[in-house]
């Protein structure tokens, strides 16, 4: 495991990602991006991570992008340019993808690439002293690779005002974007966290893979025939399953699933 990732687990099954930078204000370099990629990896076919809580050391979560490495790539060949940009893409695809749900937990300022793994993640809890901010503007960039997931959190227009702006947003106003879904003060982070994540691991873990998929493919969609059939097959081939029928017959019996004894 790199230095630049720290990983433990709080509770049985609750698995800390920490991003470990805090002299570099956890900015996104190579070496942090493959670092949580293979995290990710890992965790994806670890029966026994329930839940994923992504945080960082230090005053800040994550400043974005390493800036001397933007410049050195943008001065590349443009193969070599292109083909940087493909890591931190399949990390946020990753994130968005895992089965194990993801809860972000910020603690500090999360700017431009930063605030894109916020969003990337299913959840988020910010301390009062969180900062958002897309400054990428203002350096003569984009944010290119993030905008999907941000416009997701946030919408559209929302979207336009703050990517064009750069201006801060403050925690209260990430929670009525919907950025985030929480404000805490900052000694209640850990324990806030704890609580949504042990709330999650209550599900069974086929049945909140399933639901990220389903929510993935149901958003944004019209209600049409089409989408009704795939809602039915969803239910159905779910509900066939092991998992599904452990959990009816442990309600039916008024006892505990056995993933959650």
């Amino acid at each position: 495991m790199s230095e630049m990732l720290l990983e433990s687990e709080p509770l049985p099954g609750l698995v800390r990602l920490t991003l470990n930078r805090p002299q570099a204000r956890n900015a996104l370099d190579a070496g942090l991006i493959d670092a949580l990629r293979e995290a990710l990896a890992r965790h994806a076919g670890r029966a026994a991570t329930r839940v994923l809580l992504l945080g960082a050391a230090g005053s800040a979560f994550c400043a974005g992008a390493d800036l001397a490495a933007m410049r050195r790539e943008g001065r590349a060949p443009r193969v070599e340019n292109l083909a940087d940009t493909a890591a931190l893409a399949a990390l946020l695809a990753a994130l968005r993808a895992s089965p194990k749900p993801c809860i972000a937990c910020v603690q500090g300022p999360a700017f431009g690439g930063g605030l894109g793994l916020v969003a990337a993640c299913d959840l988020a809890i910010a301390a009062d002293t969180a900062q958002f901010r897309l400054p990428e503007v203002r350096l003569g960039l984009v944010p290119a690779l993030i905008s999907p997931y941000v416009i997701e959190a946030i919408g559209v227009r929302q979207m336009r005002r703050y990517a064009l702006s750069g201006e801060t947003i403050d925690p209260a106003r990430a929670r009525e974007l919907g950025l985030v879904h929480e404000v805490v003060a900052p000694a209640s982070l850990e324990s806030a966290a704890l609580d949504l994540a042990r709330a999650i691991a209550a599900g069974g873990p086929t049945a909140l893979a399933t639901a990220k998929t389903l929510i993935a493919a149901v958003a944004h969609r019209p209600t049409d025939r089409a989408l009704i059939e795939h809602t039915m097959a969803v239910l159905a081939d779910i509900r066939a399953g092991e998992e599904a029928q452990a959990g009816l017959a442990a309600a039916l019996e008024r006892r505990p699933p056995p993933w959650n004894p």
